[in-house]
Parts: C-alpha cells; sequence; structure tokens
C-alpha cells in the first residue's frame, strides 16, 4: 500500500505514478491523504479497479467513497470505531444521504483531531476517555491549552465526554 501524503513529505503521487506502480504485482492500495479529490478521480479514472483507495483523510470518508474508495484508513477510529465504521457501512448499503449526514455530524471533532500534529489530539481524546494511548513521547508535547479546550469541547458536543 502506497501512502500519499504531502502534509508530511512535500511531495504528492501523480495520476500517472500511480497508474504506473498499480501494474506492480506487489502494490495494490493507496492511502490517499492529500485531500485532493481531483486526483482520486483521475487515479480512479487511470486505474478503474487495479488500485484500491481508502482515504486517509476522516473528512474525506463520503468523498471517496463516492468515487469508488474502499474505506478509511482513520484517526477518529480511535475514539469513535462504530461510528466511523458505520459511515463506510452505510454508504456500501446505498444510503448516502444517512452516511453523509453522520460523517457531518463528526466534522467538529475530526477538525479537533487535526488542529494540532497527530497523534497528539488523538492521545489527549483518548485519555480525556480514560483509554489507554501510552504517553508522548519527544519530539511530540502535549496539546496546547486552547486547543485542548476545542478537543474536550467538541468530544462533548458528541457525547464522548
Amino acid at each position: 500500500m502506497l501512502y500519499n501524503v504531502p502534509s508530511r513529505t512535500g511531495l504528492s503521487f501523480t495520476a500517472d505514478t500511480y497508474y504506473a506502480l498499480s501494474k506492480h504485482p506487489t502494490i495494490n492500495g493507496i492511502k490517499e491523504a492529500s485531500g485532493d479529490l481531483g486526483l482520486v478521480a483521475q487515479t480512479r479514472a487511470k486505474c478503474g479497479g487495479d488500485l484500491f483507495i481508502w482515504s486517509g483523510n476522516d473528512e474525506n470518508i463520503v468523498p471517496i467513497l463516492s468515487l469508488g474508495g474502499k474505506g478509511v484508513i482513520s484517526v477518529m477510529a480511535n475514539i469513535i470505531p462504530a461510528e466511523t465504521a458505520r459511515i463506510c457501512a452505510l454508504w456500501r448499503e446505498g444510503k448516502a444521504k444517512e452516511s453523509m449526514a453522520l460523517q457531518l455530524k463528526y466534522m467538529g471533532l475530526i477538525d479537533a483531531l487535526f488542529c494540532e500534529v497527530n497523534p497528539i489530539p488523538v492521545k489527549t481524546a483518548m485519555a480525556a476517555m480514560r483509554l489507554d494511548s501510552g504517553r508522548l513521547r519527544m519530539p511530540l508535547w502535549p496539546m496546547g491549552e486552547q486547543n485542548k479546550a476545542f478537543l474536550l469541547d467538541e468530544m462533548r458536543k458528541v457525547g464522548l465526554l
């Protein structure tokens, strides 16, 4: 599986590169975290079913599913696994409106989970839920107070706290 995350690498795959790599016998999928839905559409058009696509961004689950994606490799699933799976299941059941509504319900939480460098917010959220996520190790540091308050508020809004 390839992982396209330009926010961390400074580079992005192209649809042509995905097409070439889709012919490799040990590559069968991508975690697409560029946020570029045009790239996802171009890739699907070029590769068809030869390359599976998973959303690498929680905010893009439904849009990527609508372009033939398989699902999501998710951060929010660490704290709301059933709900994350339900977004995908509803889509697969042909319940697009319900899938979209569920994704939209969690957009504030998604924003909060990415207001600082991953995995700092999700570890903070897990700790607030009394789930063992281990301690932060250098070079990571605790969330800033303003962002932590934002995260906890979004968690309260969706009933996690």
